[in-house]
């Protein structure tokens, strides 16, 4: 179960760094200076760009398209159709790819269908993007983020689950503190 699946329809020009284990679905394109961690998972209709970068075991939904400057670190999840931007005030008739601002989405993250992330940001650790959210700045590392623009609505674990206010997560008992404004587990 190990080995490499690229669906006939998926296009993966040559240079694409595949880690094993990974899947690509039905008409996905990774372009050729594109890097992709072990155990990934590309939906349908999945674009991965220039220097884009997917730690291990990644799971991209379907129609997202992963543009250069983003970096999603290990145990990521992006929802069906969320949007990664890469300049800041595009125009059509302006050359900006010299503009392209880097966006990082750290260890554990998780960004919600229709989710918007403005390019140049940072997503902590194991944070989640709620569904149709647009995050505008950096995220800390365990914040829920709801709404346009998103705003910090609780805590999540590293599961997912939402924070009460003795900060242990109700699915697997782990424990947090909070600390300079930070959630860090015990």
């Amino acid at each position: 179960m190990n080995k490499l699946f690229i669906h006939e329809t998926a296009v993966v020009d040559d240079g694409a760094q595949i880690g094993i284990g990974t899947k690509i679905w039905h008409f996905c394109h990774v372009m050729g200076t594109a890097q992709i961690g072990e155990n990934c998972v590309l939906g349908q209709n999945v674009f991965v760009g220039h220097k884009a970068v997917l730690g291990k075991n990644v799971k991209v939904q379907n129609n997202v398209s992963v543009y250069e400057g983003v970096v999603c670190e290990n145990d990521v999840f992006l929802g069906p159709s969320m949007v990664f931007t890469n300049v800041v005030n595009p125009r059509s008739a302006v050359n900006r790819k010299k503009e392209f601002k880097k966006t990082l989405v750290k260890k554990g993250a998780t960004i919600g269908a229709n989710a918007t992330i403005v390019c140049g940001i940072t997503l902590g650790e194991y944070c989640f993007i709620g569904a149709g959210a647009v995050i505008t700045k950096d995220v800390k590392p365990y914040s829920l983020m709801v709404g346009v623009p998103a705003r910090q609505k609780g805590w999540v674990s590293r599961s997912g689950a939402i924070l009460g206010d003795n900060l242990v997560c109700p699915e697997t008992g782990e424990k947090y503190i909070l600390a300079g404004g930070f959630l860090k587990l015990i």
